[in-house]
């Protein structure tokens, strides 16, 4: 030990000497004495390690309260007793006196009082205290506090546990203790838990980084979870996938508990059906104590667990499973699964999206963690931020538009009929609120009518169907059809209903020039002065010769045809096919003016 060390002991074993708590000793056993740091007043208090002793020792199974059972429903005023060394409060048996001796530079001492580190030490304490207050165990609540601190409103992770974890020290509280405060706990953790198993490198990569400093956010950012009322029916959301099982605990739209595992190695190869049927068996299991004998609703995204109990052929693991739920009082529902309904109630988006209320105190003491800054939170600070509608854009944008004004001053004309002005001076196109050529204005009203939480990514057609109710802009429907096209999301996760292409097929060899031809375009040219943007190409498949005619986006197919005959027909006459890459806008109409023999495409 150090000189500090020795000092400190031969000041508390004097101490405990004069208070009759030990004795010198000449048993044949002796464990050594250890020091650890006092959590609450500083400084060092000396402990004895029995693990020698609590080895051989036959332990006592007597029950220790359950953290997650406790009556404080409802409770306002708490107030915290606690026994002054408890421990030595319990007098040892003679004969069992020289089990606890341990051995000190200052010589051999044992215990008369039973010591912290023995291994029955916590049961037979429990055993006393509820010996002690058995008549009065249903009328007053002992709360352990264990790193779980009780509020009006539930519970909340105890403040003084997590403080640590800000400060960067290294004396850490396990993150898997407080799971049931973080959603997703076990898919957060799974880059670091796989670094546990049997056999496995320990390679500490930007994903385990990643999953650290996510837990140590959100175990510092815990929210407060609302105590359980066993006289009113419980929600349990289940959900499951191929990287484990989650569930979450819920009571009239609160959340009471988070819980998630990891998939083990054979529930990898379940079914979908059995995967679905597993994460409900944990939720009852881990939640037990709530759920039975008290009515419960599972919430599942698996349509087929609603007829489990009708189901006429189960499998084994089904039957057994089945077996447990049948103890239960359960209603099994369907729930979409695009359906955001296991969100923490405390955490939940506002129903009115124009005034948004934020908690600033804790992002600002983030920031000062990360420069290392103390800090202390006295108070509460919110920033109340009041966004306009777009009702109110789109009119401030109007007054601010050139082109608006110009359409303003020619209302009553025969060409702008359509547009008229209400008493506040907004224009409107048929009962349509004109957009002005703001292209930030016009993206905003596209990703609201696209992307927000009410419209899920509708098509360009439903989507126009929408938007033209309310709003009008020139080349609308393009613009939405161009939108919706560059959609990531819709990319990736929509269908393509189209038909699959056909297998590629050899054409056969012209006969003669001029008979067979292929044509395309070449678009999205710039414009020359006589208004041309684009170049009609035709080429005949014999000679490979071909005309370059110069046309505009918005011919008709009159035109074309009119162009084709003057250019092509002139000059080679009328060939027996035609080939282009896509259907072109004049080829039927063409087809039936002209009497083309023969057409592909």
């Amino acid at each position: 030990m150090a000189p500090d060390e020795l000092k400190e002991l031969k000041i508390q074993l004097q101490e405990q000497l004069d208070k009759g708590f030990i004795r010198p000793s000449s048993s044949p056993w002796g464990c050594p004495v250890l020091f650890v740091e006092k959590k609450d007043r500083g400084g060092k208090r000396s402990r004895v390690d029995y693990g020698p002793l609590n080895a051989i020792t036959v332990k006592n199974k007597y029950p220790i309260p359950h953290i997650d059972i406790c009556s404080i429903i409802g409770a306002k005023v708490f107030s915290k007793i606690d026994l002054r060394s408890g421990y030595y409060q319990i007098k040892i048996r003679e004969e069992d006196i020289p089990k606890t001796a341990f051995s000190t530079r200052y010589g051999l001492y044992e215990y008369l009082v039973m010591s912290f580190g023995l291994t029955n030490a916590p049961a037979f304490f429990m055993y006393m205290m509820n010996s002690v207050f058995m008549n009065e165990l249903d009328k007053f609540v002992v709360w352990v506090s264990l790193g779980i601190f009780p509020v009006e409103k539930g519970v909340a992770v105890d403040p003084s546990k997590v403080k640590d974890v800000r400060i960067g020290s290294s004396r850490k509280p396990s993150p898997g203790y407080y799971r049931r405060f973080i959603k997703d706990f076990s898919k957060i953790a799974k880059p670091m838990t796989s670094l546990t198993k049997k056999n496995a490198k320990f390679v500490w990569g930007p994903k385990c980084e990643d999953g650290f400093r996510e837990l140590k956010k959100l175990l510092t950012t815990a929210p407060v979870l609302a105590q359980p009322d066993v006289t009113k029916p419980f929600d349990v959301y289940c959900d499951a996938s191929g990287q484990g099982l989650g569930c979450v605990l819920m009571q009239e739209g609160r959340v009471i508990a988070y819980a998630s595992r990891q998939l083990r190695k054979r529930e990898a190869n379940y079914p979908t059906h059995d995967l679905e049927l597993a994460a409900v068996v944990h939720a009852l299991k881990i939640w037990r104590h709530y759920l039975l004998g008290n009515t419960c609703h599972i919430y599942t995204d698996h349509k087929s667990l609603k007829y489990i109990f009708t189901q006429p052929e189960l499998n084994m693991r089904q039957r057994r499973w089945l077996e447990l739920i049948k103890d239960y009082d359960l209603e099994i529902h369907y729930h979409p699964g695009k359906a955001n309904v296991v969100a923490d109630a405390l955490s939940r988006r506002a129903h009115c999206n124009v005034i948004e209320a934020r908690p600033m105190a804790r992002v600002i003491c983030w920031e000062m963690d990360e420069i290392e800054m103390p800090t202390e939170q006295l108070v509460e600070l919110y920033s109340l931020i009041i966004e306009p509608t777009i009702k109110d854009l789109v009119i401030v944008a109007q007054k601010q538009d050139p082109g608006m004004a110009h359409i303003r001053e020619g209302i009553g004309e025969e060409k702008k009929a359509c547009f008229t002005l209400d008493d506040q001076g907004v224009l409107w196109f048929k009962n349509r609120l004109v957009v002005p050529k703001d292209m930030e204005l016009r993206k905003k009203i596209l990703d609201e009518a696209h992307t927000s939480v009410l419209t899920m990514h509708p098509g360009s057609s439903k989507m126009y169907q929408d938007l033209k109710q309310k709003f009008w802009w020139t080349r609308m429907k393009r613009e939405i059809a161009k939108y919706v096209s560059e959609c990531d999301v819709c990319k990736r996760v929509k269908a393509d209903h189209l038909n699959p292409g056909g297998m590629l097929q050899p054409l056969n060899i012209p006969a003669w020039k001029w008979e067979d031809i292929h044509m395309d375009f070449v678009v999205g040219l710039p414009r020359t002065q006589k208004g041309y943007d684009s170049i009609w190409v035709i080429i005949d498949r014999f000679t490979k010769s071909a005309h370059f005619i110069p046309v505009k986006t918005f011919y008709t197919a009159a035109t074309y045809a009119g162009l084709y005959i003057s250019r092509i027909v002139s000059l080679h006459g009328i060939p027996v096919t035609i080939t282009s890459r896509s259907r072109l806008v004049f080829v039927s109409r063409f087809g039936n003016i002209r009497k083309l023999p023969s057409e592909q495409n």
